[in-house]
């Protein structure tokens, strides 16, 4: 391609398109990201038998596609009509915004048979976009995205927002690990609050059966608990610390998750187990009653540091 033709692409600004129920975060991106992006239009048309038809708007230069991915087994197949047919109509690089990256909790297989869908979404993706930004995914025995997905990816960090809904929100926090797998998060929220914080043991017996092994708490009894973790679904985890910090004497514990799926009943489960406050980021849409921790500014500069909306291919 010669230099005039790649400043003429350059010159058109990131079309942006939401995928329905994510119309606001498009906006708030386009907005934080000024002349370089705009919306584009994206219909969704669900037919009786279940079907969808998808219509997009066509692109001038380079694309994006918001769609956070809960309940992602009836978001990606018209996430991923959309982007194949912005590929069809000419998008010069195609990216993702995906608050909430699905399916990374099955990374191996843990019986005979099983599916690894941690990788095979991977390659899904990665077959249909150029680029990926989402929030905090949940890498256990996949050490980092690029493991998995061949496209460019960019992780956003929530924990730099919960740290300061915490800091204006609760007074002597003591932040609590439900389990190993929190240790990370949990030690760089507590540093940027400069708060003391505890990591507990869970025993899994089930995807609702679930204990912790909680220390004497005695001595923190001055400080309000503030449970961190990366996902609740279910809410048994967080539930099963919730009751014993009751019994020990350690009132209005605070819950704060950074992407708050909460199945049916989960948040009346942490309610009801002692829970005085709930809170998430809004990487996902949460139950009303639950407080949101917004990550807008955080995705815009995500964008701006992928070079999201440049048309010539990045390195």
């Amino acid at each position: 391609m010669s230099p005039v033709a790649c400043r003429a692409l350059a010159a058109h600004p990131l079309q942006v398109y939401a995928m329905p129920g994510n119309e606001a975060r498009a906006e708030a991106l386009v907005a934080g990201l000024a002349d370089a992006a705009q919306l584009a239009q994206l219909e969704l048309h669900r037919f009786p038998d279940g079907e969808s038809l998808v219509r997009v708007q066509a692109p001038r230069g380079p694309a994006a596609l918001v769609c956070t991915l809960q309940d992602p087994d009836a978001r990606s197949v018209p996430l991923l009509m959309a982007a194949a047919t912005l590929r069809e109509l000419g998008a010069t690089r195609l990216g993702l915004v995906a608050p909430y990256l699905a399916y990374m909790r099955q990374d191996r297989a843990f019986a005979p048979g099983q599916a690894v869908s941690a990788r095979i979404y991977a390659r899904w993706l990665s077959q249909h976009f150029d680029w990926l930004i989402t929030v905090d995914p949940h890498l256990h025995r996949i050490a980092s995205l690029a493991e998995v997905y061949t496209l460019r990816s960019r992780v956003v960090h929530a924990a730099g927002p919960i740290a300061r809904w915490i800091g204006a929100e609760v007074a002597h926090p003591l932040l609590i690990g439900p389990d190993a797998e929190s240790r990370q998060w949990v030690a760089d929220v507590a540093a940027r609050v400069a708060a003391p914080m505890l990591v507990l043991h869970k025993q899994r017996r089930g995807d609702r059966e679930v204990s912790s092994e909680l220390p004497d708490m005695r001595r923190w009894r001055g400080r309000t608990p503030v449970l961190l973790d990366d996902i609740a679904s279910s809410g048994a985890t967080l539930a099963a610390v919730l009751g014993p910090l009751r019994a020990q004497g350690l009132q209005g514990a605070v819950c704060v998750v950074t992407h708050g799926l909460f199945a049916p009943g989960a948040l009346q489960r942490l309610r009801g187990a002692g829970a005085a406050r709930v809170a998430c980021s809004d990487s996902v849409d949460a139950p009303a009653g639950v407080e949101r921790i917004g990550l807008d500014a955080e995705l815009v500069d995500a964008l701006r540091g992928i070079g999201a909306a440049r048309s010539v291919e990045a390195p």
